[in-house]
């Protein structure tokens, strides 16, 4: 693969088009189409990347940095339980919303590569939601290092499907989708607490005295 300055300005050029491919065509866009839109011969591109993965991950890693950018502020703020799931979930809804093949395509991947745990990439979030929910404990005085890997699995595949069913089928409005999964999620978190013998209100400020 080429690592001149040249080569490098290539490979932005490529990264740039597939997530406009991705954007406009669909998860499964061809790399025959990306490599028009970079105005790179098809010969060529294996030059600038070294594969087909690399380039995915490459559009993954930048369409879930501008996810987490839209959601991180709902989440990394004192408030109820409610306010941030309502917020963040808000803010997840309306980035997928604007860019519904990006999100299926980050989606797509980040449930192909499981394994490696949901807190990578987009996946975040999701800790960043969870943990705040964990307030509770500290001000109680226990401690808790992490939230399990299945907590997060499971409400990133609630999330998802959920998002998702929506962009295909528009079957209820954004912000009935919203609500929806702002109480679903509230309440794993409250029933995530009530396993640590703590009993909260939703609607209690965390980080309140």
């Amino acid at each position: 693969m080429e690592t001149t300055d040249a080569g490098l300005s290539r490979r932005d050029a490529l990264v740039a088009a597939a997530v406009a491919c991705v954007e406009e065509y669909g998860p499964h866009v061809g790399m025959a189409q990306i490599a028009e839109r970079a105005g790179v011969p098809r010969p060529h591109v294996y030059r600038i990347i070294a594969s087909k993965d690399e380039l995915d991950a490459e559009v993954a890693r930048i369409a879930a940095e501008q996810f987490l950018a839209r959601v991180r502020p709902a989440v990394a703020q004192p408030a109820s339980i409610w306010a941030v799931a309502h917020g963040s979930i808000s803010s997840a809804v309306s980035w997928a919303a604007e860019h519904p093949q990006l999100y299926r395509f980050i989606a797509a991947r980040q449930h192909a590569r499981a394994a490696s745990g949901p807190r990578q990439g987009r996946g975040r979030f999701l800790d960043l939601l969870v943990q705040s929910s964990l307030e509770y404990v500290r001000r109680a005085g226990r401690e808790i290092d992490t939230v399990p890997d299945a907590v997060l699995a499971g409400i990133m595949g609630l999330i998802d499907a959920s998002i998702i069913w929506w962009l295909d089928h528009h079957d209820e409005s954004q912000d009935q989708l919203v609500t929806r999964l702002a109480r679903q999620v509230t309440l794993i978190e409250r029933d995530l607490l009530a396993q640590l013998g703590i009993t909260v209100d939703e609607y209690t400020v965390l980080g309140a005295p």
